[in-house]
């Protein structure tokens, strides 16, 4: 028995940090979907059939929030408490909230752990420690405070449910996962009856919002702006990627709630007095970003609107946080690399830094494999599924890759083999492409750094 346990730790150290977090999500979710599938776990004690049970599993570890049941009606408590837990895991990433846990318990980690924690927090391993700390006691407190304002809403309707209804909205929100148990008050509706309640879309957007900045960020703006204020001391100047995280989040919320209003505003807020209209703006472009809840029917929407929510829902939040898509900071650096280029300059610049070419390259291989991801899922979808139109098989394509949970209303109609090809985007768009990559090619101990290869001369453009 011991050698046996030598034999498995010593394969386990061999195998590269990101391989074990993308085999790490993909074990999750089939556990998830499992016990979705068990009788106990649905209101009608009748099994759910896999494929609907692994999309449900994969959408709340992903964090998506497509779903082909709505998750009040279909689900009991038991499934509810599966489908949260899910999603409490995918947010923080199962390698952090493990890790987490185990230093909390232990107070002691690993050089392996770091490494792990490391690769799915986009952090640096001489932090990762205080860093982990921070991203568990901050969104734990988080959760908290919106489950508490959400319950000034949820218990003067609902009574007692009233508390689990704003538990689950809070952490739905603070994960960007975009589930809601609001079926019962209107069924497959999400947030649409509270459109007009500054309460709740204020509350739920700003856990999306802190969510979805990244823990990187949080932790940046904690230590040199709040904590010199909290002793009293001059605040420092936040690092280069914070600056770009709010920046790009500042420009997009605002250029989208714009968007919205100027699109929408005699169409799904058609009726609704100007504060409502904004309120409504605002809330869209927040949740298009990853989030998944809505407060209009996304099935209404102009064409046009529905694209640029795609590219919104393309874009999503930032790196080390709780939402998908390519990431704010991928976004940037491709503008700032086309804008270099077109200036003729060689180097890659942003606010008067010089962006490394390996980050170029990876910002290019990200949004590489994510478009051709998002175009072969929207293919599989038309064709598998004739009704559905161009717009919306591209809109539910990019909301699964931006593990965003928007849907035109056609989530539910797809195909088996749409849900499996929407499954796998949302999985990938998790752990993202270029780590999915890496876990399936890269190899333990391989080298290539020293290697010198001729220069091969193309021609572009």
């Amino acid at each position: 028995m011991g050698e046996e346990q030598f034999y498995v730790k010593k394969r386990l150290k061999n195998v590269p940090p990101v391989r074990l977090i993308v085999v790490s999500f993909a074990i999750v979710i089939l556990v998830g979907a499992i016990l979705l599938t068990l009788p106990i776990s649905s209101r009608s004690g009748m099994p759910t059939g896999f494929i609907d049970s692994l999309f449900t599993a994969t959408s709340a570890t992903c964090v998506t929030g497509l779903v082909v049941f709505d998750t009040w009606t279909h689900w009991n408590l038991l499934g509810q408490v599966i489908i949260i837990l899910l999603i409490q895991i995918g947010g923080l990433g199962v390698i952090t909230f493990t890790t987490g846990f185990s230093m909390l318990v232990r107070r002691k980690i690993g050089l392996r752990d770091l490494q792990l924690a490391t690769e799915n927090t986009s952090g640096d391993t001489i932090n990762i420690k205080h860093l982990i700390k921070i991203i568990l006691i901050f969104t734990f407190f988080c959760e908290m405070t919106g489950a508490v304002l959400l319950m000034f809403r949820f218990v003067p309707q609902f009574g007692a449910k009233g508390i689990w209804i704003a538990a689950f909205t809070a952490i739905s929100a603070f994960c960007n996962a975009g589930f809601d148990i609001l079926g019962f008050v209107m069924k497959d509706g999400n947030l649409i009856p509270y459109v007009s309640d500054p309460l709740v879309c204020l509350t739920v957007g700003g856990l999306i919002v802190i969510g979805g900045l990244g823990f990187v960020v949080i932790s940046d703006i904690y230590n040199a702006q709040l904590l010199p204020r909290i002793r009293r001391r001059k605040p420092i100047h936040l690092n280069f990627h914070s600056t770009l995280v709010l920046m790009m989040t500042g420009i997009l919320i605002v250029s989208g709630t714009v968007l919205f209003l100027v699109c929408e505003y005699d169409n799904t807020l058609l009726g609704m007095n100007f504060g409502t209209q904004l309120n409504a703006s605002l809330f869209q472009s927040i949740s298009a970003r990853t989030a998944g809840f809505c407060t209009v029917d996304i099935a209404r929407e102009h064409d046009f609107t529905k694209i640029i929510t795609v590219i919104l829902m393309f874009i999503g939040a930032s790196p080390a946080g709780t939402g998908g898509g390519i990431k704010t900071t991928t976004f940037i650096v491709l503008l700032a690399t086309v804008a270099s280029v077109m200036r003729g300059n060689e180097e890659t610049t942003l606010l008067k830094r010089r962006i490394d070419k390996s980050t170029v390259y990876r910002a290019l291989a990200i949004l590489s494999g994510a478009a051709t991801m998002v175009f072969i899922t929207t293919g599989i979808i038309l064709s598998a599924d004739p009704d559905v139109t161009g717009v919306d098989a591209l809109f539910e394509a990019t909301s699964g890759f931006g593990t965003v949970g928007l849907t035109a209303g056609v989530t539910s109609t797809l195909s088996w083999i749409s849900k499996l090809a929407v499954t796998l985007t949302m999985f990938i768009g998790r752990v993202g492409p270029v780590s999915l990559g890496l876990a399936l090619t890269i190899h333990k101990g391989h080298r290539c750094a020293g290697t010198i290869l001729p220069e091969g001369k193309v021609i572009v453009g």
